[in-house]
C-alpha cells in the first residue's frame, strides 16, 4: 500500500507540530553523540514552540511539512542564509536549514519528497544553488545528500550542541548542472 504524501508551508499555528518533530528526530538521530545536558539545552535554544513560533512569522523562513496519509511525518526549513557560510554569498544560494523525517517514515519517502520539493522550490525562487551543513558522522544523511547531487565542498566548520562541538562539513548542489566545478566553491 502506497502512502499518499502531502507537502504544505507551514503557518505560526503549526509551531507546535513543528516543535514536536524536531525534538523527536533529533534525540533519535544524535542520541549518544553528546551529553544529556547539551542535547537538552539545544532542544530548547532551537526547538522551543515559542522559538519555532516566530521563525514561522519570518516570511523569509520558510518551513514546509510533509504529511504521510494527514499524519505529520516530517518538515524541513528553507532560507536564503549565509551567516554560517559567508562565503556563499558569491551565489544566491539557499541554505536547507533542517530535513527532519521521523524513523518510522524513513521507508515511505518522505525525506525524497521533502528534498524534491526543496529543489523544485529553489527553481522556482531562481537560487542557483542550495547548500547544507551535515554532521560528519550522520552516514545516513550524507549517502542520501550524495544521492540528490549534492558535492563536499570541502570546507567545515564547527557546529554546537550545547557545549560540545561537532564538525559539519559544507555540501552544496546547483541548480543547473554542469554550470560550475569544484574549483568554484566558495
Amino acid at each position: 500500500m502506497s502512502t499518499n504524501i502531502t507537502i504544505r508551508r507551514a503557518l505560526p499555528e503549526d509551531a507546535k507540530i513543528i516543535s514536536e518533530l524536531s525534538e523527536i528526530t533529533f534525540r533519535d538521530t544524535y542520541r549518544g553523540s553528546f551529553p544529556e545536558s547539551d542535547n537538552e539545552f539545544f532542544i530548547q535554544k532551537c526547538f522551543a514552540t515559542d522559538v519555532v513560533a516566530n521563525e514561522l512569522r519570518d516570511a523569509n523562513d520558510f518551513y514546509f511539512i510533509a504529511f504521510a496519509d494527514s499524519v505529520p511525518a516530517g518538515y524541513m526549513r528553507l532560507k536564503e542564509d549565509y551567516s554560517d557560510y559567508p562565503a556563499m554569498k558569491r551565489y544566491k544560494a539557499l541554505e536547507l536549514k533542517r530535513i527532519y523525517v521521523l524513523k518510522e517514515f524513513h521507508s515511505k519517502k518522505i525525506g525524497a519528497a521533502l528534498m524534491s520539493f526543496a529543489i523544485h522550490f529553489a527553481n522556482q525562487k531562481n537560487f542557483e544553488a542550495l547548500w547544507l551543513g551535515v554532521y560528519e558522522h550522520n552516514a545516513i544523511a550524507r549517502a542520501f545528500y550524495k544521492k540528490w547531487g549534492f558535492s563536499d565542498t570541502g570546507f567545515v566548520h564547527t557546529f554546537y550542541v550545547g557545549n560540545t562541538g561537532q564538525i559539519d562539513h559544507w555540501l552544496i548542489k546547483f541548480m543547473k548542472a554542469g554550470e560550475h566545478t569544484k574549483d568554484t566553491y566558495p
